[in-house]
């Protein structure tokens, strides 16, 4: 057996079927979303490469799994999940994909923003409770997108937004163009912007880059935006601002503690809105994703 899929849901699993063709190396599929990380080395049983959609690989747990050469990780954010340097000391490399859902989160980074300027969820939660609550919006034609981060996802929220008549700047570590974006230094960024969006890969110099001290520098009112991952913010200080008012809106796709408790305090402010995680979750981006990863298993038995 050369690989195990360690923990496919239903849908993914199917795809991966679909998408296998003559010739191709052998891949079990482990139908089981919910597995535990002390049961890897059960579930490769000596494989060489561990495909895995979001389960955490502690680097005690990879050393006990012989055998093991490749981790196909379904995503960008395996930093996650796991330590890819001290992976590598231990033989170990991992697999990541870019690009394969760049639409699908950045339409619901705009989702999550149209939603948070309305207040949709929490005129929802209310109506079903029987409160006819009406809240004023903000509109968002004319208003400033502001984005942390300039990758492909990023570039897909900007040519929505700016096809809905929003202003765009724009701030990455490297210089970058693209149409009808301005692009300009961080602290101008978190100043100008009504709606501020992040787009920033997750490692050890963006780990809590959105400091108590950044959120401040934010215009008053700022509706913040999080599809990236959770860690690049200060958490405590965003819910401070949240109850503040300094942040208008949250809306976010992505935590700490994933799944977020139902205690948690993000769940008791009425002016966040809460995505499980699911941003990149379509049926064309499951597609890109499968694919991705046939092709890299193709590649690695070839080496």
């Amino acid at each position: 057996m050369r690989g195990v899929f360690v923990d496919a849901n239903e849908t993914l699993a199917v795809i991966m079927e679909r998408l296998e063709q003559p010739g191709d190396p052998k891949v079990r599929i482990h139908r089981d979303p919910d597995i535990k990380p002390e049961q890897y080395p059960e579930i490769l049983d000596g494989a060489e490469i561990a495909i895995v959609d979001h389960t955490a690989l502690p680097t005690d747990v990879a050393k006990k799994c012989t055998g093991l050469k490749h981790v196909v990780f379904l995503g960008t954010g395996a930093r996650s999940y796991m330590n890819p340097e001290e992976l590598a000391e231990l033989g170990i490399s991992v697999h990541l994909f870019k690009g394969y859902g760049d639409t699908a989160v950045a339409e619901c980074a705009i989702t999550l923003m149209w939603a948070s300027a309305r207040v949709i969820a929490m005129m929802d939660r209310e109506m079903r409770g029987g409160n006819w609550l009406r809240e004023d919006g903000m509109q968002l034609t004319g208003k400033t997108l502001g984005l942390i981060g300039f990758g492909g996802i990023a570039a897909e929220v900007a040519r929505i937004a700016l096809g809905s008549g929003m202003k765009v700047i724009a701030w990455n570590r490297s210089p970058k163009s693209y149409p009808g974006v301005e692009f300009a230094d961080l602290d101008t960024v978190l100043a100008r912007a009504d709606v501020v969006s992040l787009h920033l890969l997750l490692n050890d110099e963006t780990r809590g880059m959105i400091t108590r001290e950044m959120i401040a520098k934010m215009k008053p009112g700022v509706i913040l935006i999080n599809t990236a991952r959770a860690a690049v913010v200060d958490e405590a200080a965003m819910i401070d601002a949240l109850k503040s008012g300094h942040i208008r809106h949250a809306g976010l796709d992505v935590f700490n503690i994933e799944p977020l408790p139902g205690d948690h305090p993000l769940t008791k402010l009425p002016n966040v809105t809460l995505s499980a995680h699911s941003a990149f979750r379509t049926p064309e981006a499951s597609e890109n994703l499968i694919g991705a990863a046939w092709e890299h298993c193709r590649r690695i038995v070839k080496e």
